[in-house]
């Protein structure tokens, strides 16, 4: 069996996406990799979507991003990650992904 693994189109080189895992939770970034047959995709400048507040859902984010962003709990951003089991990929818009790079990181 052929094995299908996409690469970000030339149209945005690598669009910013929301991402559901079943087991690693949410994450922002740039989508570069995306391999279906093994429900896995590959971000640059990834962001783990910890805790969020001030959107019900993750489609909300994607549209709008948040709109309390100081009760957000998004980690600090890793240069690249790759996280499997993808159960959801949402295409962010571009208010959303400017809203999101904004909320300030939760660090300890």
């Amino acid at each position: 069996m052929k094995k299908t693994v996409k690469k970000a189109t030339k149209k945005k080189t690598t669009p910013f996406v929301i991402i559901r895992s079943d087991r690693a939770g949410v994450f922002a970034g740039n989508l570069v990799e995306q391999d279906n047959a093994n429900q896995r995709v590959k971000l640059q400048n990834a962001i783990r979507i910890w805790y969020w507040d001030g959107a019900f859902t993750l489609s909300q984010i994607a549209m709008e991003g948040v709109s309390k962003p100081n009760n957000c709990k998004f980690a600090i951003p890793v240069t690249e990650q790759e996280i499997f089991g993808v159960i959801e990929i949402l295409p962010a818009t571009d208010a959303a992904e400017k809203n999101i790079k904004e909320v300030k990181p939760c660090k300890k």
